[in-house]
């Protein structure tokens, strides 16, 4: 599922909160978010069209919840991220990675934590 920089925004702004109206969905967005409302509503319409969201009417207003979840918009993002820059090799995404911002010791440690509990879980 491709989402726009604009479905981010409310996307994440859904997943903090939901069940949740348009002006609580604005209210989430961050600060330098000024869209008009109209603007809002024209995202969350293609949102329900691609079935990311769905729109339930509360008397004259519109709810909304999200059907897409967090996790799995994230993996959706980096695997056309690691298709597109790095021809989906994870190593070279890895290399670019610690190339253009060497680790500190506290994240160098954190990621042998994370290899070392994924070994423990393949045992």
């Amino acid at each position: 599922m491709k989402l726009t920089d604009s479905e981010w925004l409310v996307m994440n702004a859904l997943w903090e909160r939901q069940p949740a109206t348009a002006r609580q969905i604005a209210e989430n967005l961050p600060d330098e978010v000024q869209w008009a409302y109209t603007t809002l509503k024209t995202v969350l319409s293609r949102l329900v069209e691609k079935k990311c969201i769905a729109e339930e009417k509360v008397g004259n207003t519109s709810q909304y919840t999200s059907i897409l979840s967090q996790k799995k918009a994230r993996k959706s993002a980096f695997s056309k991220l690691m298709d597109q820059a790095f021809d989906g090799a994870f190593g070279s995404m890895l290399h670019f990675l610690i190339d253009d911002q060497p680790l500190t010791e506290k994240q160098r440690a954190e990621i042998l934590k994370i290899l070392h509990e994924e070994e423990q879980k393949e045992e």
